[in-house]
C-alpha cells in the first residue's frame, strides 16, 4: 500500500492505491507516523496516482503532520494530482501542507 524509498536523508513515501479512503487511512497513517519515530525525519508524499482522498485520507495526513511536527520533522507533499490538488484548494490544506509539483523540486527545498 505504501512504498517508502530514502533519496538524500528524505524519505519519500508512494502509494500502490490510487484512493485513499477510510478502508486504509489508518494503516497509511500507522505506516507514516513510525517515519517520525525518529527526530528531524524529513518525510516526502508522493501523490502521482492517488485520484482522490476522503475526509479519513486528509485526516490520516493531519495526524501524520501532527506526529512530525512533535517530533522535529517534516512533511511536505508532491505530484499531487489535478483532482486531489483542488480537494487540498477547497478545504484550504494547502495553506497547512507544502504541496509541490514533482518530486525534485520538493526534495531540493529541504535543501
Amino acid at each position: 500500500m505504501v512504498n517508502f524509498e530514502k533519496r538524500d536523508n528524505v524519505e519519500v513515501a508512494t502509494f500502490t492505491v490510487n484512493k485513499i479512503n477510510a478502508l486504509i487511512a489508518d494503516d497509511i497513517r500507522n505506516q507514516i507516523v513510525k517515519v517520525f519515530e525518529n527526530a528531524n525525519a524529513k518525510l516526502i508524499i508522493d501523490l502521482k496516482g492517488v485520484e482522490y482522498i476522503d475526509s479519513s485520507g486528509f485526516g490520516c495526513f493531519l495526524s501524520s503532520f501532527k506526529a512530525a511536527r512533535n517530533n522535529y520533522g517534516i512533511l511536505k507533499f508532491a505530484n499531487a494530482e489535478p483532482s486531489v490538488k483542488a480537494l487540498f484548494e477547497t478545504l484550504k490544506l494547502n495553506t497547512i501542507f507544502e504541496l509541490y509539483s514533482d518530486t525534485d523540486t520538493c526534495l531540493r527545498s529541504f535543501r
